[in-house]
């Protein structure tokens, strides 16, 4: 039994179906709309196995550089292996999802159109019985977006979840809302300017349905890291035990400095924290720059997903990756050390904000947001459209299906 955010159950991780192997044994599927990029790192790999990582090759750029890059790193795995005696299965595991990330190029998939084409940033998806509610970033004077469907298919728009704010808080960077379920009551959790300092901080709302409307009568933030430039992107995670947690953003980069993403158990109502905020990542790749945000989690089996975007926002080259862990709070390792998980593709520019659901069957789905190619950011007259696509696990890591 696997847990995602929102408090929905799962009954059991997807199986496969169809699509293209691209580096690192990934699939890449024909309906996505984005490529899927396998993480083939062999130096965390074969660090795990044998305790030092093998010496590796550039990477190549056609067939005989390829050849001669399988060359060195068989060998030098092979130096590695005998020199410590431990020949494992994992370490030529290892070395075989290394030399397919040379052998084999990432196939751009042609994707399906939007399941929403107006501007919907940052969505979340609850299911609630047979119905559907995304929640989105303000646009115009909505502070927060809600739509419900039956089929991801056709959403109609039921206007503002929160219509107004607490006395304590400014309007006009109302952003990332996500619901939290808890019986017959509902959480609202969004980032929201806090007037004073100009910085953004997270605050919670409460509901008996999940359209709305939201009332949040705090005196305060829920999370203001305002000696980090403030708190984002709040986004609830319920384990299987069914303790919650919630993940959120620091926005360090508002200060010129790297960003981190957080996560702290939440109490039984869901409105305090228990406890002390753990850090859980940093922004330390290079194809992150500027920053990381939008944390996101799913378990598979005894393994939990931390989901992120990085890079930036009104880019194509804004993109998702992922770390694991063995607990809620970490400590997380990157996956994604060499380059991110999710890109842009034919019909998907800059994919972000993800956010996991499971359907009435327990099968597990990615919301995120999109530009299209060629009308990346608002002045250009873009618009970060709802797309969703259905998620798997091979071989311990993240896959998009076909729908």
């Amino acid at each position: 039994m696997s847990a995602v955010p929102g408090g929905n159950a799962v009954a059991g991780v997807p199986e496969l179906g169809g699509g293209v192997v691209v580096p690192g044994g990934a699939v890449v599927p024909t309906g996505a709309g984005v490529v899927v990029v396998g993480e083939a790192d062999v130096e965390a790999r074969v660090a795990s196995d044998l305790g030092s990582p093998p010496p590796h090759a550039a990477s190549a750029t056609n067939a005989s550089e390829a050849n001669a890059t399988t060359t060195a790193v068989v060998r030098g795995a092979r130096t590695v292996a005998k020199s410590d005696s431990l020949a494992t299965m994992g370490v030529w595991t290892a070395v075989c999802e290394f030399i397919a990330s040379f052998t084999r190029r990432a196939i751009t998939a042609p994707g399906a159109a939007p399941a929403h084409p107006a501007d919907f940033p940052d969505p979340h998806v609850l299911r609630t019985g047979a119905r559907y509610f995304a929640y989105g970033t303000q646009t115009g004077s909505t502070n927060v977006q809600v739509m419900t469907s039956t089929d991801f298919e056709h959403w109609r728009h039921l206007g503002d979840a929160l219509p107004e704010l607490p006395a304590w808080a400014a309007a006009g960077r109302t952003w990332s809302p996500s619901v939290l379920a808890l019986g017959d009551r509902f959480v609202l959790y969004y980032a929201v300017r806090e007037p004073q300092s100009n910085r953004q901080a997270i605050s919670a709302a409460v509901g008996g349905d999940p359209a709305g409307p939201f009332v949040d009568g705090s005196s305060g933030p829920l999370i203001f890291q305002l000696e980090r430039g403030g708190s984002i992107d709040p986004s609830p995670f319920v384990d299987d035990d069914g303790t919650a947690y919630l993940l959120w953003k620091s926005e360090d980069n508002a200060l010129d400095r790297r960003s981190s993403l957080f996560g702290q158990r939440l109490s039984a109502d869901g409105l305090s924290l228990v406890g002390e905020p753990v850090e859980l990542l940093g922004h330390d790749r290079g194809w992150e720059k500027p920053l990381i945000e939008a944390p996101s989690a799913v378990r598979s089996g005894d393994t939990y997903f931390l989901f992120y975007s990085a890079n930036w926002w009104e880019s194509p080259d804004y993109t998702v990756g992922y770390a694991t862990a063995k607990s809620p709070l970490g400590p997380y390792r990157k996956a994604t050390r060499r380059r991110p998980w999710l890109v842009s593709g034919a019909t998907a520019a800059g994919p972000g904000g993800q956010e996991f659901f499971t359907d009435a069957s327990g099968a597990l789905w990615m919301a995120y947001h999109a530009w299209a190619p060629g009308r990346v950011g608002y002045r250009g007259g873009g618009a970060r459209s709802l797309r969703i696509a259905p998620v798997g696990f091979e071989g311990g890591r993240p896959v998009l299906r076909p729908r």
